[in-house]
């Protein structure tokens, strides 16, 4: 946990628009002595609105995907699957002990640790959390992250053993969730911010 804060980590006190991190000088640098004072109170206040964002997106994500979920279990289990488009795309529910996709049935426990353990990583660094983008990132990843953890702990055969209701079929794919959706989305956000260059904090650098 402490490697991953590492690796995404950020400085407790950057700019807050990152403009001048992004230019080289450190954070602070070029302060007027009149703005000084306002500075930590500026810095505070963008990052509890980041924060804000984060816990936003995460609860959003993970509300829809509760509630689907629900409607899945509901309406569609014991059901023949819906056909949204053709034969290319159905609602076809279904009970998954793996990963997202399918994957590693056999390690359900171990899954449900890793998304646990995602979860406490993302908390905690939100606490130094400056970019918008980033925040929508980690939100996304953090509620698909509890979405299906919801599934591990309170669905059947047991607690941290729950099999994940799935639901979305595309033709020639696995079927997946709402959750599933939102940590893909999440991942491929934070991986085109890597490429810009974007920290956490709301910096930019230059390799």
């Amino acid at each position: 946990m402490a490697e991953a804060e590492r690796i995404i980590g950020t400085p407790d006190t950057p700019d807050d628009n990152g403009e001048q991190a992004a230019a080289g000088a450190p954070p602070g640098a070029g302060v007027s002595g009149a703005a000084g004072p306002q500075a930590p109170a500026q810095q505070q206040s963008g990052r509890a609105r980041r924060i804000a964002v984060l816990f936003a997106v995460a609860a959003f994500a993970y509300a829809l995907d509760l509630i689907s979920k629900t409607l899945v279990v509901a309406k569609l289990e014991g059901h023949a699957p819906i056909s949204l488009v053709g034969d290319l795309l159905e609602l076809h529910a279904t009970r998954n002990p793996g990963a997202a996709f399918g994957f590693g049935a056999a390690f359900t426990v171990i899954f449900t640790l890793i998304a646990a353990a995602v979860i406490v990583v993302i908390i905690r660094l939100a606490r130094k959390l400056y970019s918008f983008p980033w925040a929508i990132a980690l939100g996304l990843l953090l509620g698909g992250a509890l979405g299906n953890l919801t599934d591990r702990i309170f669905r059947a055969p047991g607690v941290f053993q729950g099999e994940v209701v799935d639901f979305i079929a595309p033709k020639g794919f696995a079927v997946f969730n709402l959750a599933d959706s939102a940590i893909v989305c999440g991942g491929i956000l934070i991986v085109l911010l890597s490429f810009r260059g974007l920290d956490p904090d709301g910096t930019v650098h230059r390799d």
